[in-house]
């Protein structure tokens, strides 16, 4: 949770201006850190159990919303601005795929925040702890 609020405070101080989406998202403690700061928050998770936590845990949270779905092939909000990911190394490029999709859909950089593995991919713009932050660039098409 102190790493969670340094990388928000330090690594890339959130505002009420973005929008963060949070892949895998667990109980929503990455959610509710970025809601607490006013940035919108959503998440995807794939297992129920958790889905459900979260979504109970966060319910007077209203910036939060949390979603019962694979955020590998969902549309991410149109206003995106950060995503959030527990980087784990067999996932990697998938990640990078996936934003780096979006980035080009909405037609403009998104910032990536990994917590754990390095991202062999790209080449991280700041480090914080366990924190890497990246910018995702859209591909010319």
């Amino acid at each position: 949770q102190k790493e969670l609020s340094t990388a928000f405070d330090r690594l890339y101080p959130l505002t009420d201006k973005d929008s963060v989406v949070d892949i895998g998202s667990g109980d929503g403690r990455v959610l509710r850190a970025a809601s607490i700061r006013g940035a919108r928050a959503v998440g995807y998770e794939l297992n129920p159990m958790l889905w459900l936590l979260s979504r109970i845990l966060s319910s007077r949270q209203p910036l939060v919303s949390v979603e019962l779905r694979d955020a590998w092939t969902t549309r991410f909000p149109d206003e995106t601005t950060v995503v959030y990911a527990f980087a784990v190394q067999r996932d990697g490029k998938k990640l990078v795929r996936t934003v780096q999709r979006e980035a080009t859909r909405i037609g403009r950089p998104i910032t990536l925040i990994c917590y754990g593995s390095p991202l062999a991919q790209v080449k991280p713009i700041a480090k914080e702890g366990a924190h890497a932050r990246y910018v995702i660039e859209p591909l010319q098409v």
